[in-house]
């Protein structure tokens, strides 16, 4: 009998649903989502948590990519194709940033939230005992997350802001779809999911993603338009 394989289409159907509990949990989620609201400060702290977040997760992939070691050449790669098109990226949106007023230091001074820290310390756990499988995961979903609501995100900003305030996020984007990165990422994934774990693990693993993604824009909310709302708001 055939080893399962994982499918996309029920990991990006999976992804869809867990995403929606995650709107329906999450003041304001919804709406970011579908380009209806935005807020200054909110915008500019998410842009900053991006650019600090790829640093964190080129380290991850590099690790993982270490994880590979000579097990399996495909996947490697993949992953070191994927890794050598990522690195440098946070420039991109750091430019933006500065538009709006933030200094390299500031972005450097910033800590990242608690839910960034649960996620990259998942990752790193996980790749000591399960491989590279866990990150490549959480790889494809960041693809696929891009391809579905940042155009949506980035657009209702610069409606708000002005265009020159997102164009290094939107060249970002420009960059991903030149290069299928969302298909990059499903065929590393697979990979990495035949050689060194099952589909029931990947699809366990991206409820724990998703979860975490909810559990960050639930304290970018708080922190940035929460505590700006009078007591019982």
């Amino acid at each position: 009998m055939a080893a399962e394989t994982l499918d996309r289409e029920k990991l990006e159907n999976l992804a869809a649903e867990l995403i929606e509990k995650q709107f329906q949990r999450v003041p304001k989620m919804r709406e970011l989502h579908a380009g209806e609201w935005t807020d200054r400060d909110f915008y500019i702290r998410h842009i900053t948590e991006t650019v600090l977040r790829i640093r964190l997760n080129n380290e991850v992939d590099t690790y993982a990519l270490f994880k590979v070691g000579s097990k399996d050449d495909t996947l490697a790669a993949h992953l070191a194709k994927y890794l050598a098109e990522e690195f440098g990226h946070e420039s991109m949106f750091s430019r933006d940033l500065f538009k709006f007023g933030l200094t390299q230091e500031d972005i450097d001074a910033t800590d990242v939230f608690p839910s960034t820290k649960k996620l990259m310390g998942y990752l790193r756990l996980e790749a000591d005992s399960r491989g590279p499988a866990p990150t490549t995961v959480w790889d494809w979903l960041v693809e696929w997350y891009s391809d579905r609501y940042n155009p949506t995100i980035t657009n209702k900003a610069a409606e708000d802001f002005g265009r020159e305030f997102v164009a290094g996020t939107a060249t970002h984007i420009e960059f991903d779809e030149s290069h299928d990165h969302d298909e990059l990422m499903f065929r590393t994934v697979a990979r990495a999911v035949e050689v060194f774990g099952t589909p029931k693990q990947a699809y366990q693993d991206l409820a724990t993603f998703v979860e975490l993604i909810g559990d960050y824009f639930a304290e970018l909310y708080e922190l940035t338009v929460g505590s700006k709302q009078p007591a019982g708001v």
